[in-house]
């Protein structure tokens, strides 16, 4: 099992920034890679950006890329998103997961955090 905190949400004018921080513990070593994803209110949950653990491959949603940047550190079992430039559609709730089986890094994520509200007023 791995248990996923995020942490860093919150309410934030247009064109402002904000860092979320996932922090990830149990079985850890067993990760292949973790994404954070959002859900908007009426949407379906997305995924927002997504990194492998071991090799650095990273995925972006078209709708962020350029404005988020995903981290990670592995001493640490953290997994950052820093948001700039945010925009009201970016409003949602985002959610930390993780993964233990390759090979896609956008998709069927095992573990969720209990996700953490972004709200981006206008």
């Amino acid at each position: 099992q791995v248990q996923l905190v995020e942490s860093g949400g919150g309410l934030v004018q247009a064109g402002g920034s904000l860092r979320l921080s996932c922090a990830a513990s149990g079985r850890t070593f067993s990760m292949y890679a973790m994404g954070w994803f959002r859900r908007a209110p009426g949407k379906e949950r997305v995924v927002v950006a997504a990194i492998s653990w071991s090799g650095g491959t990273t995925y972006y949603a078209s709708s962020v890329k350029g404005r988020f940047t995903i981290s990670r550190d592995n001493a640490k079992n953290t997994v950052d998103l820093e948001m700039n430039s945010l925009k009201p559609e970016d409003t949602a709730v985002y959610y930390c997961a993780a993964k233990s089986k390759p090979p896609t890094i956008t998709s069927l994520y095992d573990y969720w955090g209990q996700g953490t509200q972004v709200t981006v007023s206008s």
